[in-house]
């Protein structure tokens, strides 16, 4: 590389550095900071950047320094121990030794220190485990000992000097440790001197921002999940309540509890997945069972008629892997429910279907209900902001349906941009016999919405199959789903 281009390539602070060195003396660290004013590390990576260039030569020089460590720092607040332990016994003596250790205010190591010290200057004696202060009967002595040594403690301190005897003595006891540094000089060299006329003549290289840029493939969460959790988010804080929904439920949450007949068409093998082992599971408290064959077979409580058949509790005990989220929905019913309240689910559910760019056998659904005094325009008008907020979509229409389990009934259908009007949500008011036999009083607005048809117009897909696709190019490509 030769001079101008390399003169190109160096920064600001290295550019400040050399013209510091321009004397070509040895600069060390602090003279750097001094003569540029910047700080410190910009000054040690700057020195660090010329050395690799080959544009000053170094020097190191090894320095061992003293500092207080935590005792010294203690020592210099509190005072040395030993003068501290002996200002105690001159108040309190005689005095026992344990009597002592425990009301003197030292550390045990810091009471060895002074008691040791002072037997030794005969300041105090030891006698059968009576601590007692000697009188001092030489107090000029004892005067000049205390007085050298706060000195030297404080010197210290202001000056970083300390008298051989003291710096030994107090290292030995951890009052000061030593660090060991190494000072680092540079100056400029041969090609280095060179540089310094042509730092004003020879300007920084320029930088094109538009130039490409290696593609970074950030990590970040699947695009279908990521919509799937802003609708969880969005509607907790809307203060709707998250339901259990296991991927394997009974026939009697499934379908019973929705008031759906057991010779219904929809429960048979064609429509619907069952297990083979086990094939069946527990049921609720023999009251509930109770009261949900009632309302098959006569209407229970409610002004129904039924369904006038004879209900088995041995087919509802059958277990099946959930076939719609509204099977969650009657599991909470069940269990209980606070008045007014809103609850929802993100369901796993599955069915025999043929599989095409709008079906799956296996779907994620929205399920839901709210609890109050409502009426059927408030569906309505919720089921559209779901799409509208949710998927993002234009248009949305409603046409009349039925369902076992709610009356009024209707689907909400929307414009996907590519495929057209598609049904993505049944809703209605939960039938009275399912309400009134369960012993809750007042509406109930219910849906299910197939949140794969919503999400497909929302990440712009035309195929359904797309949401699971292990393509890396089109997961790199989707944009974050935000909201």
């Amino acid at each position: 590389m030769n001079l101008e281009t390399l003169i190109q390539q160096l920064s600001a602070i290295e550019r400040n550095t050399l013209q510091a060195l321009a004397n070509g003396e040895w600069q060390s660290l602090s003279q750097l900071v001094e003569k540029t004013g910047l700080p410190k590390d910009s000054i040690r990576r700057s020195m660090e950047w010329l050395n690799e260039k080959k544009l000053v030569e170094a020097q190191g020089q090894t320095k061992t320094n003293l500092e207080f460590s935590v005792s010294g720092k203690k020592a210099l607040e509190n005072g040395l121990p030993e003068i501290r332990f002996l200002e105690w016994v001159k108040k309190n003596s005689p005095n026992h030794i344990e009597t002592a250790k425990k009301n003197s205010g030292l550390s045990e190591k810091e009471f060895n220190i002074g008691l040791g010290w002072n037997k030794k200057h005969n300041f105090v004696s030891v006698v059968k485990g009576t601590l007692t202060a000697t009188g001092l009967d030489e107090e000029q002595e004892f005067l000049e000992k205390i007085e050298e040594r706060k000195n030297a403690l404080y010197s210290f301190e202001q000056k970083k000097e300390l008298n051989s005897g003291f710096e030994t003595e107090f290292l030995q006891r951890g009052l000061l440790s030593k660090k060991i540094a190494v000072e680092r000089k540079i100056r400029l060299n041969t090609q280095g001197t060179q540089t310094i006329p042509l730092l004003s003549k020879i300007k920084t290289r320029s930088y094109n921002i538009r130039d490409p840029v290696p593609e970074l493939l950030v990590g970040k969460k699947q695009p279908y999940i990521q919509f799937l959790n802003q609708i969880r988010r969005r509607l907790t804080e809307l203060g709707f309540v998250e339901m259990d929904s296991p991927l394997v439920t009974q026939e009697f949450y499934n379908f019973d509890v929705l008031f759906q007949p057991q010779n219904h068409p929809a429960r048979s093998w064609t429509d619907t997945y069952q297990l083979k082992q086990p094939q069946k599971g527990k049921l609720p408290h023999p009251k509930i069972v109770k009261s949900i064959k009632v309302m098959h077979e006569t209407g229970g409580v409610s002004a129904s008629n039924g369904w006038q058949y004879a209900w088995e509790e041995e087919i509802a005990k059958r277990l099946m892997p959930a076939a719609h989220g509204t099977a969650h929905s009657a599991r909470q019913l069940v269990k209980g429910i606070q008045m007014p309240g809103k609850y929802f689910s993100i369901a796993r559910c599955y069915r025999p279907d043929v599989i095409d760019a709008t079906h799956l056998s296996e779907f994620t659904q929205l399920d839901g209900f709210i609890v109050g005094k409502l009426n059927f325009r408030h569906l309505l008008g919720m089921l559209k902001q779901f799409a509208l907020e949710f998927a993002g979509t234009k248009e949305v229409r409603f046409a009349p349906a039925y369902y076992p389990f709610t009356e009024p009934s209707c689907q909400l259908i929307v414009k996907h941009p590519k495929l057209g009007w598609m049904e993505v949500a049944g809703a209605g008011l939960f039938r009275p016999e399912m309400i009134e036999n369960l012993g809750i009083k007042g509406q109930a607005l219910a849906w299910g919405i197939g949140i794969d048809r919503l999400a497909m117009i929302r990440l712009g897909i035309n195929d359904v199959r797309q949401l699971f696709s292990d393509d890396l190019a089109w997961l790199r490509k989707q944009p974050m789903v935000v909201p």
